[in-house]
């Protein structure tokens, strides 16, 4: 299966002057947040891939302006073909009452609520956020410092991949695509990436990665 990562920049080769070949044999796409929606409605006229998303921290101009023809998969759990994605958009709270900021006790409380639906699905493959994970590709100050829950869902359920955005290239001499963390592969989707994954009943196999080089 191969998935087109988004997040935080509009890809000038998909954007600006699209390069079709580049969607070719995409089964989907994931926005990671803080993208506009008319980038992302644009790339549903250019494959029949599903086109999933979650909030960033400056997306709350979804609520009048959604990006056509994708699915919002925050705070939901999604099933593409069997592989099993949970969606936990925003990033941590740096504004009072801003839209799609949440304190560490505000997120853990967003899993909370997905349990039972992961106890029914027997777990997750791929966690979708906005923010990275405590210490794992995140930045010092509190508007771009990550959040221990995620820590604590890959601890417990092992998926197969992390996909956040929010920490940009030109953020941190430390910038990484792929990190560590566990048994899972945590990767930065800034800009744009591509993943392979096999279906789960082909097994499990290391992980191929391909980035669309910024201009």
């Amino acid at each position: 299966m191969k998935i087109l990562a988004l997040a935080d920049h509009a890809e000038p080769k998909l954007w600006e002057h699209l390069d079709r070949r580049l969607l070719e044999g995409v089964d989907l796409v994931i926005s990671c947040g803080d993208l506009p929606p008319s980038y992302l409605s644009f790339l549903t006229c250019f494959t029949h891939a599903p086109v999933l998303y979650v909030h960033g921290n400056h997306d709350a101009r979804y609520e009048k302006t959604p990006p056509e023809g994708c699915v919002c998969i925050d705070g939901e759990i999604y099933d593409h073909e069997g592989v099993r994605i949970v969606g936990l958009g925003g990033s941590m709270c740096y504004i009072p009452d801003a839209p799609h900021q949440y304190t560490e006790r505000e997120m853990a409380r967003r899993l909370r609520r997905l349990r039972f639906a992961l106890f029914r699905k027997g777990g997750a493959d791929i966690l979708v956020t906005h923010a990275p994970a405590l210490g794992v590709g995140d930045d010092k100050d509190l508007a771009h410092r990550g959040f221990g829950t995620f820590l604590r869902f890959m601890d417990r359920y092992h998926p197969r991949y992390m996909l956040h955005g929010h920490v940009h290239i030109e953020y941190t001499h430390d910038f990484k695509r792929e990190r560590r963390y566990g048994d899972t592969t945590v990767v930065n989707a800034c800009g744009a990436y591509f993943i392979e994954i096999d279906a789960p009943d082909r097994g499990k196999t290391a992980p191929r990665f391909c980035a669309i080089r910024p201009k």
